[in-house]
């Protein structure tokens, strides 16, 4: 059990030494309790406290696509939790080269004493957890960005007080990011609509799963087309870039595919007065979102963004703790 604070108690039995490769795999209860860690570190640090549950322990982060905030967020959240981070580009090391996966696992368990990955296939990841003996954190794939999703998690509470209940709207391209959002909406009671071009749905299979997990939590999973319709009550509103990393040849035929499913003040409008605008960076401003709605009072965008941090270090906390 981690005592933290006279009404914050983690049961660390429940965390430690597990994976987080996405959120399906864990509890309500268990996130609620992440987001609670990590309101607790934020303070922690506001108030200039030191909190260094992680002295000599080493993160590896393997990087096959480049980030700004995953890198710092982590690699900063390691060093704030008293530990260090080793930056590991996939082309530097002899993963790059033709080692498997199976085989780089095994060995950086006898070094790190955990390991996040950014990269493209989830299948890979899912392969690198089977065989380390360390904790895996998916930093990022094509199918899921689970990190992400707390950060979200924590600052949607921050600024409603509550989740159950609320209504999110995501607008755009079905990607990974509206597939974590999906699971982490579901698994919170969060009533979840997806507006996305018909071709550009999210992942059907993990649809289904966030369709059972809102059935058991209370929460609504939706998909359609109409943003307009979409935003009608919104108490959230999130988007994130049209193509993409890899899909940049795509981007000018997914520039007019999803000319009208910008985030705009228009748009901004049909939500409830109080809405908030979420997007997980980067932007391409004029592009999914205008300047006005970005920098407008209703963006908790750089609020976000800061969240990684603390979200971040209450799951290394809780993992590798």
């Amino acid at each position: 059990m981690i005592s933290l604070a006279k009404d914050l108690k983690i049961d660390n039995e429940e965390f430690f030494g597990r994976d987080f490769l996405s959120l399906e795999n864990y509890t309500p209860e268990q996130i609620h309790h992440l987001l609670e860690l990590a309101s607790y570190i934020k303070d922690q640090r506001k108030n200039g406290f030191a909190f260094e549950p992680l002295k000599g322990k080493v993160l590896g982060m393997i990087f096959e696509k480049s980030s700004t905030r995953t890198r710092v967020s982590f690699e900063a959240g390691m060093i704030q939790l008293g530990g260090q981070a080793i930056f590991l580009n996939s082309k530097d090391i002899q993963l790059g080269r033709g080692e498997t996966i199976a085989d780089t696992a095994r060995v950086l368990s006898g070094y790190l004493d955990g390991i996040m990955i950014r990269t493209y296939s989830h299948e890979d990841v899912e392969e690198l957890a089977e065989y380390a003996s360390v904790p895996v954190i998916n930093g990022l794939t094509d199918l899921h960005h689970p990190c992400q999703v707390l950060a979200d998690l924590q600052t949607m509470l921050e600024t409603k007080g509550t989740l159950k209940g609320q209504k999110l709207v995501y607008i755009g391209d079905g990607n990974n990011m509206a597939n974590s959002l999906l699971i982490g909406a579901a698994k919170m009671g969060i009533n979840m609509v997806v507006a996305a071009p018909e071709n550009y749905f999210p992942n059907e299979e993990v649809m289904k799963q966030a369709e059972e997990i809102a059935a058991e939590t209370g929460g609504t999973i939706s998909v359609m087309t109409d943003p307009a319709e979409a935003v009608k009550d919104a108490d959230f509103i999130y988007t994130d870039v049209w193509a993409s990393m890899g899909q940049e040849a795509e981007q000018k035929e997914r520039k007019a595919i999803f000319a009208n499913y910008q985030v705009n003040d228009e748009l901004l409008a049909k939500a409830k007065s109080d809405v908030t605008f979420l997007h997980c960076l980067p932007a391409h401003r004029g592009e999914e979102v205008t300047e006005s709605v970005l920098e407008g009072e209703q963006s908790a965008v750089f609020q976000q963004a800061e969240n990684r941090l603390h979200a971040q270090k209450a799951l290394m906390t809780a993992l590798m703790s």
